[in-house]
């Protein structure tokens, strides 16, 4: 495909999305961290000077555009494949016509990979000896992390590029656009416009041009021809952009973000950000129950012993989820994250489970003391199992002052440090009395 291909003339069939595309650099919306004056990737395209890239980003935010623009400024032959359709044998085939353009005109070609990420490791590593060699450029586009989902081989040979959603300002600016352009865009209709309904398709679009597109052509074929002017009215916008979902991908790197904030939010005493948190994983389509564990988890790692209401609410929010269902067993959920987010902070246990579990690693299978073990037969009494263990209870004020309960030959550790937060400060209070009692019965 020649570089004059790429951008094909307007026609009234392609989407509105496709026939807006941008043609040149200065058309291109958003991206100026990438794309403004002096920038190393805008002195690369204006000069012509190809090399292999990743382009990583959300949907909608103009990854198979630029790789266009590219290969246009570079006078270079475009193959696009897409990772979901194409195989190995297709990228035979592209090799073969990157050294056909070679070897006719000496032109270079550009292979746009979409969708990457789903390639397996031995198909991006089909790519390798054609990138050493120069028969191909290489562009690759993915939402998702190329460092989880691109080989470290091919990521070495190619300079990545963050892409960001696109703003609000930027996506109205886009519409107005396709509402003016008469050859590509909507301008033969010549709508009005409500500002209002276009700032709510803006929003609506969640930082994807071609979403923004999309709805803006629905919207546009919902207004009925009056006795006036054709207008785009609020209600009509309302109408396209109701039951949108913001951007969530279960099991993609957005999953995991936004639950790692989920929890931060809780743990850095934030019922305003939890709850935030907790509503965007709800909207994007999150299953409430894995919320549900995920926040009494948050319960037991985070607050703990500070405040053990905060364990059992958790576990009644879970339950009262079960059996209400959604949407009304999600205000448990809520109700849970602001407690926790409001509850007082230890992670003592959390620190103490860490720490005892190191040391059952470097100290192995020591024995348990003989007092220590239980003595259910003859024989093992015989042994001396059990001996001269000191029954708490019995003990004054049920506590066997100066006992060991670690395996021999192992030091005194002290793992559970309560912190001075919540219920922990009378936990404090309290151990700092009995090792008081240990320490003397130690002196005596």
């Amino acid at each position: 495909m020649s570089a004059g291909d790429l951008f094909a003339a307007a026609d009234p069939l392609r989407p509105l999305a496709d026939r807006m595309r941008p043609r040149t650099l200065d058309e291109f919306v958003g991206q100026q961290h990438l794309l403004g004056p002096g920038k190393p990737l805008t002195a690369s395209i204006t000069a012509g000077r190809l090399h292999s890239l990743i382009l990583w980003g959300p949907p909608g935010t103009g990854k198979t555009t630029l790789a266009r623009l590219i290969a246009q400024a570079s006078n270079a032959q475009f193959i696009q494949l897409s990772a979901v359709m194409a195989g190995v044998k297709d990228i035979r085939a592209a090799v073969e016509a990157a050294r056909g353009a070679r070897a006719r005109d000496g032109r270079p070609t550009l292979l746009f990979l979409d969708e990457v990420h789903r390639f397996n490791k031995a198909q991006q590593d089909t790519f390798l000896p054609y990138l050493e060699d120069g028969t191909l450029t290489f562009v690759g586009a993915t939402t998702e992390n190329p460092s989880f989902e691109v080989v470290s081989a091919l990521l070495s040979r190619a300079r990545v590029y963050v892409l960001r959603s696109l703003t609000v300002s930027d996506l109205t600016g886009l519409l107005r656009r396709a509402l003016s352009d008469g050859e590509r865009g909507l301008g033969s209709l010549q709508l009005e416009v409500e500002d209002a309904a276009l700032e709510l398709l803006a929003l609506a679009a969640d930082g994807d041009a071609r979403r923004a597109l999309n709805m803006l052509e629905l919207a546009a074929g919902l207004v009925e021809a009056g006795p006036g002017a054709r207008r785009l009215t609020l209600a009509i916008a309302q109408e396209v952009a109701g039951g949108g979902h913001r951007r969530f991908d279960k099991g993609g790197e957005q999953f995991y973000d936004q639950i790692s904030a989920l929890h931060k939010a809780v743990r850095g005493s934030d019922p305003d950000g939890a709850l935030y948190w907790l509503c965007r994983m709800l909207d994007g389509g999150c299953h409430p129950i894995y919320l549900a564990r995920r926040i009494v988890r948050m319960a037991f790692e985070d607050i703990a012993l500070a405040d053990p209401r905060a364990c059992s609410l958790t576990l009644e929010a879970w339950e009262t989820y079960e059996r209400l269902g959604t949407p009304e067993g999600e205000l448990a959920l809520a109700t849970a994250v602001v407690y926790l987010a409001c509850a007082p902070k230890s992670n003592a246990v959390y620190v103490a489970m860490g720490e005892a579990m190191e040391d059952v690693a470097k100290f192995g299978t020591l024995e348990v003391p003989l007092q220590l073990r239980n003595a259910p037969t003859r024989l093992m009494k015989e042994l001396g199992y059990g001996r001269n263990y000191r029954y708490a209870h019995d003990e004054p004020d049920a506590f066997a002052a100066g006992e060991r309960y670690l395996p021999e030959g192992m030091p005194d550790r002290r793992y559970y440090r309560p912190v001075a937060r919540g219920l922990e400060i009378k936990i404090a209070e309290a151990l700092a009395r009995l090792r008081a009692k240990n320490d003397s019965k130690g002196a005596s």
